[in-house]
């Protein structure tokens, strides 16, 4: 497995360090529970959300599909390219739609195209999955989706209380990762989906840069939400594809939660 981030600690099972900061693959929807049936809006942006940062050219994606109840849906014709517009760059990124109509999970997946880091000399490429649910009524979100890497969630990724935890399961070919490297990312700046740029921030990343968790020998990981919020987790290197193009390739595994306060 290809590490693109040297660990300053780490433990056996749950490991916190600090790494340079993230790149996060975002498939965003300014709500996750859906009241009324209709198109949803999602914008996919290749980005550094904690803290505003640098945005990155996106290819045009290679897959991009919602499931509901077990059958796939494919979103590809609803991509139109646009430009997200950073604090200190903009970048190519996509606007697309998935359509909500009955009650139940709706997994949206996005297979990217790899995507070249200069100064890594790397390519990455980061398997995404988000979520969206209509009338609470869960059908889809405990399932894995069958992809090359893939984040399994353990909680309801749709209704996250701020002050409990997370628990993933890293799979890559339906087998679990140990010691897997997570990176952590909070949207502290979620997309203005009218402007294509970002919105007020919310919080300021920490000072010792990217929080990271290693994933126990049976691919689990825990990581405790502090803030109410949208919370990215991507598994590094997780994926069985390890070159690309005669580089070597970081095949990430990342998966978007919302969070909610207790009112």
């Amino acid at each position: 497995m290809y590490v693109r981030n040297f660990l300053l600690a780490s433990f056996a099972s749950l490991g916190l360090a600090t790494v340079a900061s993230a790149h996060f693959q975002l498939a965003y929807t300014v709500d996750t529970m859906i009241e009324r049936p209709g198109d949803v809006p999602v914008k996919l942006i290749f980005w550094h959300p904690f803290e505003n940062g640098h945005v990155m050219d996106m290819g045009e994606p290679l897959e991009f599909y919602a499931v509901h109840r077990g059958e796939k849906i494919d979103l590809m014709e609803t991509l139109s390219p646009m430009t997200f517009k950073g604090a200190s760059n903009e970048a190519a990124a996509f606007d697309a739609s998935v359509p909500v109509k009955r009650s139940g999970d709706y997994v949206l997946v996005l297979v990217p195209s790899p995507y070249y880091e200069e100064s890594e000399d790397i390519y990455i490429q980061q398997i995404t999955k988000a979520y969206l649910n209509r009338n609470t009524m869960p059908t889809d979100w405990d399932k894995p989706q069958g992809l090359a890497t893939e984040i399994l969630p353990l909680n309801k990724p749709t209704n996250v209380l701020a002050g409990s935890s997370f628990t993933g399961r890293v799979l890559s070919e339906g087998k679990p990762v140990a010691g897997a490297e997570i990176e952590v990312e909070f949207m502290a700046a979620e997309p203005d989906m009218e402007a294509n740029v970002p919105g007020e921030m919310t919080a300021q990343p920490t000072p010792a840069g990217a929080i990271v968790a290693l994933s126990d020998e049976t691919g689990y990981f825990t990581f405790g939400i502090p803030k109410a919020g949208y919370w990215g987790f991507a598994a590094l290197g997780a994926g069985p594809e390890t070159e690309y193009e005669g580089k070597e390739l970081s095949q990430d595994a990342v998966i978007w939660i919302r969070a909610w306060d207790i009112e």
